[in-house]
């Protein structure tokens, strides 16, 4: 699968550089994965979640999210957001 763009992600890991390890293995398992679908995906990624059209990855342990809009069909995955659990809980990724 296709993951565009890489840019949200390099953005959060400068702000919360711990979490880059945890980040760029997610990046590299989505990247290798070609899920036609969600419960296919699931399969590679136990702790996904379909949220209102999105398609929220848990990662690093539960600290973070990735809210990501993916079309199988087109194996592309348009990364919205990368959070810390707490900025997930707000809500706010939504108006992303």
């Amino acid at each position: 699968m296709r993951v565009i763009s890489k840019r949200p992600i390099r953005e959060f890991w400068t702000r919360h550089p711990e979490a880059q390890p945890a980040l760029q293995d997610w990046y590299r398992r989505l990247s290798q994965c070609a899920a036609t679908s969600f419960p296919e995906l699931r399969q590679t990624f136990g702790s996904a979640d379909y949220v209102d059209g999105y398609v929220i990855f848990d990662v690093g342990g539960n600290k973070y999210r990735i809210a990501t809009v993916i079309h199988f069909d087109k194996q592309r995955a348009y990364v919205r957001a990368v959070m810390a659990h707490a900025e997930y809980d707000r809500n706010r990724w939504r108006r992303t």
